[in-house]
């Protein structure tokens, strides 16, 4: 990796970490996510929200110099796309090369209509273009009835976008809970949306893939119908999965490879992660059997014992060893420097407000 690496070592623990929420399968799916900007908030697609919160716990950072020199190479891309959650608005500097911004998100009620349409005019200093997401990460069996044209909610629920849409330059469909089963439904249901929303863009963003795979997310033909496509090329390693890099280069060249063949490259937007992931070697959250507990208190040799509210208690600390995996200007510059060579023209992250400000120097619109 290009830059600074950093090894965190947990030094002492008095507590049992935080348990992860059950999420659905990024964001991830999208993170509490580990930036090198102060303070951003955590958020998934895309992302995922369920690691620990490392950065209460005492650690102790070691710093080994970057084997290159000099600064990173200026790229330049036709388009640079970023992710911005709504109330975040803020995190956006109008002077930064960002051609498209992708306001995140409004949802899909329980009963099929939209909802949280965020405001347009809160990124009112910003002069690209804004397009609305629309986002659906986990419930299938709501999505089936919104695709499907079984079901009047379809014909409401397009309706209901295309009036939300006038605002905006164009419209991000997100939905990452499509059955396989429903891919006809889905290709049609981009279609209708299209028409609707007439000289508007419509984009829509795809879990990344190396390979063609039996599911609703088939890139050729969703390219016919889309305006963008945004390919997002991060988990690779997510909270559930071995400590690894979120998008390591090797994956992303293959990913890349991927989309230029089956979207191409004017209709491909190629996704880059700003935010990293921890992962504790040990998590003790979760239930137990007697059994089990009594091994652990003889294993620890807990002595003492609490009866509270009819439930019997005890504490005990654990040193635990966390594995951090993160993106500072460099490693993100390297992965765009890589889309680049490659003949990618257009890149997006998510999201804006995680990042490694430094990025900012080294990219350029045509």
């Amino acid at each position: 990796m290009i830059g600074l690496s950093a090894v965190m070592v947990l030094l002492s623990c008095t507590t049992a970490p935080v348990p992860p929420p059950t999420l659905p399968p990024p964001a991830l799916t999208a993170h509490d996510l580990i930036t090198t900007t102060p303070a951003a908030p955590a958020l998934p697609p895309k992302a995922s929200q369920e690691n620990p919160p490392v950065e209460s716990l005492p650690v102790k950072l070691i710093i080994e110099e970057s084997p290159l020199s000099g600064k990173p190479e200026p790229i330049t891309f036709t388009e640079i796309w970023g992710y911005i959650q709504a109330g975040e608005e803020s995190a956006l500097n109008p002077a930064w090369p960002v051609s498209d911004v992708v306001l995140f998100n409004a949802g899909i009620s329980s009963t099929g209509k939209l909802r949280g349409v965020p405001n347009r005019n809160k990124l009112s200093g910003y002069g690209g273009k804004v397009h609305l997401a629309i986002a659906e990460l986990s419930n299938y069996a709501l999505t089936h009835f919104c695709l499907s044209p079984d079901y009047p909610i379809r014909t409401q629920l397009i309706a209901q976008i295309a009036e939300a849409a006038k605002p905006f330059d164009g419209i991000n469909i997100d939905f990452e809970a499509v059955l396989t089963e429903d891919t006809e439904h889905f290709i049609s249901f981009l279609r209708a949306l299209k028409t609707q929303i007439g000289k508007r863009t419509l984009s829509v963003a795809l879990p990344a893939r190396t390979r063609k795979v039996q599911e609703a997310y088939d890139y050729e033909r969703i390219a016919r119908v889309a305006d963008r496509v945004i390919v997002m090329a991060y988990d690779e390693h997510w909270s559930g999965s071995k400590p690894g890099s979120v998008a390591s280069l090797q994956w992303c060249e293959k990913v890349a490879d991927y989309g230029l063949k089956t979207i191409g490259a004017k209709k491909l937007v190629m996704g880059l992660p700003f935010y990293g992931r921890a992962w504790g070697e040990i998590n003790p959250s979760r239930a137990y059997r007697f059994s089990s507990l009594s091994k652990l208190m003889e294993e620890k040799g807990i002595q003492q014992i609490d009866r509270i509210d009819g439930s019997v208690y005890f504490e005990y600390s654990e040193l635990i060893k966390v594995k951090v995996f993160y993106e500072d200007h460099r490693s993100v510059h390297q992965r765009a420097q890589l889309y680049y060579t490659q003949g990618v023209s257009h890149i997006g992250f998510w999201r804006i407000g995680q990042e490694d400000t430094a990025i900012w120097n080294f990219l350029f619109l045509q």
